[in-house]
């Protein structure tokens, strides 16, 4: 199974983008979105993408233009679960997941904090929640994928300038905490788990030609609980896809 995490900000946008094209020549099994921004009655190229074999599920948010998840999936799940059952998360679309009979995906889209003081706060409410959530959740479907936007770098390689960014947000040492607890809870850093050595970046700013200098950020992630472990053959980073002003991220498991 070739399963996808992108932050497309804006799907129609990254359709405009021959996002269908790339999806194509990639032709993963599953593809979980972050950031769609949209319903899927104002998708027009729906059908397309079911031309390819894709069933969808959408989570958009109720404030229209913003966040919002969706998972495609050429595999029939036995299940389809909308939120996290927290409203406050669930009004903004965050969280989608579909279960297969041995593993459960997730797509999950963080909060940013990097509009002030309140979001900051809602985004470590919400890594609490979360955190909870995802715990109990494994009681029930221990073999989970959790993939995407989780806006929080983890490491100094992790990001171009870990110095100059110390005290922004995504970078914070109690964001990078947290990280360190969700991983030693019981998950691997699938790219990481094969791909140790630096610069290797999922974000780029728009400003100053970022991305073609690659100074970027890792903020995605596909992270798998300990009991895939033995069932990861392969995980990348595809920087080439430019539909977005983040790339996918692909885990190939066994």
């Amino acid at each position: 199974m070739k399963v996808i995490t992108y932050n497309v900000n804006g799907i129609r946008a990254a359709i405009k983008k021959d996002w269908i094209g790339w999806l194509t020549s990639v032709n993963p099994d599953v593809v979980c979105l972050q950031e769609i921004k949209a319903s899927p009655d104002q998708v027009v190229e729906i059908q397309e993408l079911e031309e390819l074999g894709y069933q969808h599920y959408w989570y958009p948010a109720q404030k229209k233009g913003y966040s919002g998840t969706a998972i495609l999936t050429k595999h029939t799940p036995r299940n389809i679960v909308y939120g996290c059952g927290l409203e406050e998360y669930d009004f903004e679309g965050r969280v989608i997941r579909i279960d297969f009979d041995d593993i459960s995906v997730m797509s999950v889209y963080f909060p940013s904090g990097t509009t002030g003081d309140i979001r900051q706060d809602f985004k470590y409410k919400f890594l609490d929640d979360f955190y909870t959530y995802v715990h109990e959740l494994l009681q029930e479907v221990p073999n989970l994928l959790i993939c995407g936007d989780f806006n929080i770098c983890h490491r100094a390689i992790d990001i171009h300038n870990p110095k100059s960014n110390a005290n922004s947000s995504g970078f914070l040492p109690e964001e990078r905490a947290w990280m360190d607890k969700f991983i030693e809870s019981g998950f691997i850093d699938t790219f990481r788990s094969i791909h140790p050595d630096p610069h290797h970046y999922t974000w780029w700013s728009y400003r100053a030609g970022a991305r073609g200098k690659n100074l970027g950020w890792r903020i995605d992630y596909i992270m798998a609980s300990n009991g895939l472990k033995s069932r990861i053959k392969d995980a990348l980073i595809l920087p080439d896809a430019v539909h977005s002003d983040h790339c996918p991220v692909l885990v190939e498991l066994l």
